[in-house]
């Protein structure tokens, strides 16, 4: 098994929605904000090269969407996903799996790809892998999360018959080496692959830890539905990780691709950082 880190490019959101409850006072130390309150985040997928599955964890925000739409979120940076894809010698068609943690527009929006007035699979050789209970939550979706579900990067997945549904059951084996994790606070049934790899577990956070700087318990994303739910999940996780020796995969943070945990006085916190090539 070979690991690859794939930046997508990065984005801006709310600062003051990205920490929740916590003041600016706090926050603005850890990750600093424009004129507008805008803080920068990563769009960070995984690749897996998996026996002769090319595994694809999430795969950013996309192009497709109207100018009015990305002068929200304010993308900056060189990365896209093609360019990362080929510094590690592949493409698209490569990809076998593409693994969506969950279904918000920041996850999927590069699954589906523009070609004239058509909506089509951006990897068309893939299976492209959710969980039911999820799925139905993103397609009929509640009115306070409905803006971060588009139809236009859902849909076109089921239409095209590429859609694949995991069991949600806790633990479940995606292949040999990685198992799935389910939470429930920021959406319900987002997926956490757990990877094992040269002797080491890695844990890809998704929206549970979106960055380093979410570590701290009450540091819980006004994006999240469940937020209570989000709190236990975190103090769980991260007890789980500290006594196993977890690496922490994160999607977002604009710095730091990877973290170790250690115990300290005000709690669990960072140990190290690294990247997955340090492995």
């Amino acid at each position: 098994m070979n690991l690859y880190t794939i930046e997508t490019g990065h984005f801006k959101l709310d600062g003051g929605a990205m920490f929740g409850v916590v003041p600016k006072s706090i926050w603005n130390k850890l990750n600093p904000a424009d004129e507008n309150n805008m803080c920068s985040w990563a769009m960070r997928s995984l690749l897996i090269e998996d026996g002769d599955r090319l595994i694809l964890i999430d795969t950013g925000i996309g192009n497709k969407q109207d100018e009015k739409f990305f002068s929200h979120y304010y993308l900056h940076g060189d990365d896209t996903l093609d360019k990362s894809l080929a510094k590690h010698g592949f493409n698209r068609n490569d990809i076998t799996d593409v693994f969506l943690t969950h279904l918000h527009f920041d996850h999927c929006g590069g699954c589906i790809e523009r070609q004239g007035d058509k909506l089509v699979p951006a990897f068309k050789n893939a299976a492209y892998w959710s969980n039911e209970e999820h799925w139905q939550w993103a397609t009929k979706p509640n009115e306070r999360e409905k803006a971060s579900f588009l139809k236009d990067n859902i849909l076109p997945i089921q239409e095209s018959g590429q859609l694949k549904f995991i069991p949600r059951e806790e633990g479940i084996p995606f292949s040999n080496d990685i198992n799935i994790r389910f939470v429930h606070g920021h959406t319900d049934s987002m997926m956490l692959p757990q990877i094992q790899y040269k002797d080491q577990t890695i844990l890809y956070m998704a929206d549970l830890l979106p960055s380093k700087g979410h570590i701290p318990i009450p540091y819980v994303m006004a994006y999240d539905m469940f937020p209570l739910t989000t709190l236990q999940e975190k103090k769980s996780f991260l007890q789980e990780a500290l006594e196993n020796k977890y690496i922490l995969f994160f999607e977002h943070d604009p710095v730091t691709e990877c973290c170790t945990l250690q115990q300290t006085d005000k709690g669990i916190r960072i140990a190290d950082t690294l990247r997955l090539s340090d492995l």
